[in-house]
């Protein structure tokens, strides 16, 4: 068997293993594996690709140099996503990310019928996410998308638990009338 074909064929244990003895080889296969899922998790943080491949490029230095502390309990991925999500708040941080507030505008338009979101793919969904000033969209990708509750988005942004919820309702707010206008464009 070949070394590429050996490699393939590592256990997530065997993997790490080879990560924690910075063997090129894993470190290489390790990437390859999930760079396409942490450059999705960089671009809904970074202003553009440029910025988001620099942000994954220094997540998975993180990962090497902080592999050998990763206790083997819970999910890999999970502990690595967390580390690239942590670097991407601190080029977040280095851009002095601001919580601005924005007037919405209220409408009595009735609320969006079940199918638009269904007739929403993901690219738009993320295109429309993108959009969001900054903090709403720091914000939201934190919690509906991470999964982060708000006294933790408080602690990783330095804002108040009650700044995260007001920036969440005013980015789903603006989210939707979003969504209403293509809903309009659409009919």
């Amino acid at each position: 068997m070949s070394i590429l074909k050996y490699l393939y064929h590592l256990s997530e244990y065997e993997l790490i293993k080879g990560c924690i003895e910075q063997n090129p080889q894993t470190q290489r296969l390790l990437f390859e594996q999930y760079a396409g899922k942490f450059m999705t998790v960089c671009l809904r943080y970074a202003i553009d690709a440029m910025e988001a491949e620099d942000m994954l490029q220094e997540g998975f230095v993180r990962v090497f140099n902080n592999v050998h502390q990763f206790k083997f309990e819970g999910s890999f991925e999970g502990w690595m996503r967390r580390i690239v999500v942590n670097v991407c708040l601190k080029h977040l941080q280095k851009r002095k990310l601001q919580f601005k507030e924005i007037e919405i505008k209220y409408t009595n338009e009735p609320q969006l019928k079940p199918y638009v979101y269904s007739n929403l793919g993901s690219d738009e969904l993320m295109k429309l996410i993108n959009q969001l000033p900054e903090g709403y969209k720091a914000v939201f990708n934190l919690n509906v998308i991470e999964g982060y509750s708000h006294d933790e988005i408080a602690v990783l942004l330095g804002i108040q638990a009650s700044t995260s919820r007001s920036q969440l309702v005013k980015a789903r707010r603006l989210l939707q009338e979003q969504i209403i206008q293509l809903e309009k464009i659409a009919v």
